[in-house]
């Protein structure tokens, strides 16, 4: 439910503010004051583009921003795929800056229009004499019967199936358009795996190991040179830098007690000589190591060759890329060799998911031809109500193979005149006829189920006397459990109203803007006659107008 709406600069708006009743909100005005300009500004809460031009000032951004009520519309898991924060009072805003970039935001989080454009699809319904494509969709229709039927439970289950019948479904034709290249591959995957069985590799970096090993060999008589060279150089030739050490040592520790300097630099220096006697220590035992193995040396090449032959020859990186290769082939090889086993029991899987989908498609479908005739009888009362004296309205169902939606294809079929044979809305409805009709249709479904605020746009267009004032009263019964939202030119429409908004141009600044302002009683009197009898209404249009307020 829509609480607050506010529009800044844009269009002819100024700056408007709107806090429309729960319930049945009408909203009159002479033509070009700016009605059809608020329900752009709606547009953009709704994710739709912004029009070329539409700032009022050119040097300042447009905001609309409207506040929502959204605690009766179970919409915490769309919040959650979104990753946005839920709040019982939602607040949805659109900024256009003067240079034309468009920004948008839910509960002041930054999202695309595409996020906007959906949420606002859930939270707002704007109906015109043009909303065509909705009603002549069969997912629309199909909504309309589920709704009717009160099928969600059936929806669900039927949704759970689908989904586990889609991933059965695919994971059989995967494994069996598979099958025929997996046998043809057997033998070659065997091969392979046995090879790189043979090959006993190992997790690790044993390659690695292995060519250090191999380097460190082939240089033994140098490393082993080097070392001896090293050690003489610090401890074991007559000049040796180990013997310097303990000599300075020795001069030190004599005058270490002088000074706390003193003794700061024996320990500094005690630390040098522990660090060098543990270099040394472990020189002496690398070197000591140091030895050229010329039957090691040769199992390393082999076993190096081996790696290096295998990686050349499945153009792989190295080992830990042969190893995840090997472990691939492993899985191929199981498979190819329980395929018959497997196939027959991925196909076992998807029989049972096809037969559960069209197990609960078929109580579906049930569900939903029990209220095919009570459906149409219902709208065919209502579209006599509202002018439509000789409708017709039937459904035509088809069975189809399982879908998203079910086993059925669903076509509403209808004809406004007597004598004519019901067709497709879409083929045969009038612009009038189709708007009173989808009002009919959104009265029905509001009776079954959650529906979003309602916005319509001179519905009431074509029609007057006695069809308007049940039009208005059908409106009227409607807004007892939904918002609606209605732009009227009809007096009988707007005496309905729970709120009555007039908007009109204000021509007193050197801009022209609309200004839109709540009606009160005698207000509503006045405009109403108006509405009635022209500008200057006379007695008898100011008392047709109390009349109708007091209905």
């Amino acid at each position: 439910m829509l609480k607050h709406l506010t529009i800044k600069n844009y269009a002819l708006i100024r700056h408007l503010e709107l806090e429309p009743s729960a319930h049945l909100n009408v909203i009159t005005g002479e033509t070009g004051a700016g009605k059809s300009i608020m329900l752009g500004a709606l547009g953009l809460l709704m994710g739709n583009r912004a029009e070329s031009k539409v700032l009022w000032d050119e040097q300042e951004k447009c905001v609309t921003e409207g506040v929502f009520d959204i605690r009766h519309y179970r919409l915490k898991s769309f919040f959650k795929t979104e990753d946005l924060d839920y709040d019982d009072t939602t607040v949805i805003r659109r900024e256009i800056s003067p240079g034309g970039k468009s920004r948008a935001f839910i509960n002041d989080t930054p999202v695309t229009l595409e996020v906007m454009k959906k949420l606002g699809g859930l939270l707002m319904d704007v109906h015109s004499q043009h909303e065509t494509l909705a009603l002549g969709n069969q997912a629309f229709q199909l909504r309309l019967i589920d709704a009717y039927a009160e099928n969600n439970t059936l929806t669900d289950k039927y949704a759970e199936d689908w989904s586990a019948y889609t991933k059965a479904k695919k994971a059989y034709e995967n494994l069996r358009d598979e099958a025929d290249t997996l046998r043809q591959e057997a033998d070659y995957i065997r091969f392979q795996l046995e090879e790189l069985n043979k090959a006993a590799l190992e997790e690790g970096n044993e390659q690695e190991k292995l060519e250090s090993e191999l380097k460190i060999m082939e240089h033994a008589e140098e490393i082993k040179s080097r070392f001896q060279g090293f050690l003489a150089v610090l401890s074991t030739s007559e000049y040796a830098s180990r013997n310097g050490l303990s000599e300075a040592r020795g001069h030190l520790q004599h005058i270490a007690s002088y000074s706390e300097q003193y003794t700061t630099l024996l320990q500094r220096l005690d630390s040098v000589i522990i660090e060098l006697d543990d270099i040394l220590n472990e020189a002496e035992r690398e070197e000591e190591t140091i030895e050229f193995d010329p039957g090691r040396s040769e199992l390393i090449k082999e076993r190096l060759s081996l790696f290096y032959r295998l990686i050349k020859k499945h153009g792989v990186a190295d080992v830990s890329a042969l190893i995840v290769l090997r472990n691939g082939l492993e899985e191929k090889n199981s498979i190819t060799g329980n395929l018959d086993e497997a196939l027959a029991k991925v196909k076992a899987a998807f029989e049972t998911a096809e037969k559960n989908v069209r197990a609960t498609g078929a109580k579906l479908s049930e569900s939903r031809q029990k209220v095919f005739t009570p459906l149409t009888t219902q709208l065919v009362k209502l579209l006599q109500e509202v002018g439509i004296l000789n409708a017709t309205l039937t459904v035509d169902r088809q069975p189809a193979e399982p879908s998203s939606s079910g086993i059925d294809k669903i076509e509403l079929l209808f004809s406004a005149n007597k004598g004519i044979a019901p067709r497709p809305l879409a083929q045969v409805a009038s612009g009038g006829e189709f708007s009173r009709l989808m009002f009919c249709i959104k009265y029905v479904m509001a009776e079954k189920t959650a529906m979003p605020t309602l916005v319509l746009d001179e519905i009431d267009t074509g029609i007057s006397g006695e069809v308007a004032i049940k039009l208005g009263n059908l409106m009227k019964s409607m807004s007892k459990k939904h918002q609606l939202i209605t732009i009227s030119h009809l007096p009988q429409i707007a005496a309905k109203g729970d709120a009555h908004y007039f908007v009109y141009k204000d021509h007193s600044a050197a801009k022209t803007m609309s200004n839109i302002r709540e009606l009160k009683a005698q207000d509503r009197v006045q405009e109403i006659a108006k509405m009635i009898g022209g500008e200057k209404p006379s007695k008898i249009a100011l008392e047709n107008a109390q009349e109708l307020l007091t209905q």
